[in-house]
């Protein structure tokens, strides 16, 4: 996986040659000495996984190495397999198998970031956030960085726009209360106040996926409607109003010279229609 990340995101001036030469013998560290990676992107540790991943360690051992680099004084960060470390933690070990690599913060963090990608486990909005940082660390487009991953442009556009989410509803994803496309449905509700308003709707009553878009596609035809109704009326105020009433002005003065005007006033869907009739025989007015 280390070999195939410097391929994909590293500039490219190493040879495969010489990423496998970057790697030291497999050592024995205390587990003391390692600290967690910084640019850990999962921020939920499932206890029962680290439990059956512990009795596999004690079953079988060791069998791929944690991989560390070298942070200050004596200490020594984890690059990957954090989940190794937990789990050896848990089982009482003092010591784990390790292998130190020279590696940058931008490549420690890329490293991280990868091989928590291609865990299942991750929630959306840790591998979002994933997203987020190798875009932003690489300079990468979506569209690039859908390629390096194997994944569609689409998946990493859409797991990127969960993050526009108010933080509520982001760390209800990650604790699964809620799905993605429960979060998809609020996405298209614009405030966050209303979304904030909906979510709790849908936590109180526990609301499935179709009642959740029911209830927002609801919300937002009548909505729509409304807008459209005040939008007509604040045109006929302000705008139509006038022109009417100077026109109501004008046949008044026309029709105080005599001469025979009617007219007719409609309002519309799409505009406000006045028509105006006039005689062509007209009786001359009396001396």
């Amino acid at each position: 996986m280390l070999q195939s990340f410097n391929r994909i995101f590293t500039s490219g001036n190493k040879s495969d040659d010489q990423v496998s030469n970057d790697f030291e013998d497999v050592i024995q560290l205390t587990v003391d000495q390692i600290v967690p990676n910084e640019f850990q992107p999962r921020t939920q540790f499932d206890d029962d996984k680290i439990k059956e991943l512990a009795q596999t360690l004690q079953t079988h051992g060791m069998i791929q190495p944690i991989v560390v680099r070298k942070k200050d004084g004596e200490q020594y960060e984890v690059i990957a397999g954090e989940r190794r470390l937990r789990a050896a933690k848990l089982l009482g070990w003092e010591k784990i198998s390790a292998i130190i690599r020279n590696m940058s913060d931008t490549e420690t963090a890329s490293v991280a970031l990868i091989e928590n990608i291609q865990r299942e486990e991750l929630s959306v909005i840790e591998e979002a956030k994933a997203y987020a940082q190798l875009i932003k660390m690489h300079s990468l487009t979506q569209e690039a960085l859908a390629q390096r991953l194997g994944k569609s442009q689409s998946t990493v556009a859409n797991r990127l726009r969960l993050l526009t989410l108010p933080e509520e509803i982001q760390y209800s994803l990650i604790e699964k209360k809620i799905t993605e496309r429960h979060a998809r449905a609020l996405m298209k509700l614009k405030e966050e106040a209303i979304q904030l308003k909906f979510y709790k709707e849908i936590i109180e009553k526990q609301l499935n996926v179709r009642e959740t878009e029911e209830l927002i596609n609801d919300f937002l035809t009548k909505g729509e409607a409304k807008k459209k109704v005040r939008s007509r009326s604040k045109f006929i105020s302000k705008d139509i109003r006038i022109a009417t009433n100077t026109i109501r002005r004008s046949l008044k003065m026309i029709s105080d010279t005599g001469i025979k005007v009617e007219s007719k006033e409609e309002e519309l869907d799409d505009y406000y229609q006045i028509t105006i009739r006039v005689k062509k025989n007209q009786s001359k007015p009396k001396k």
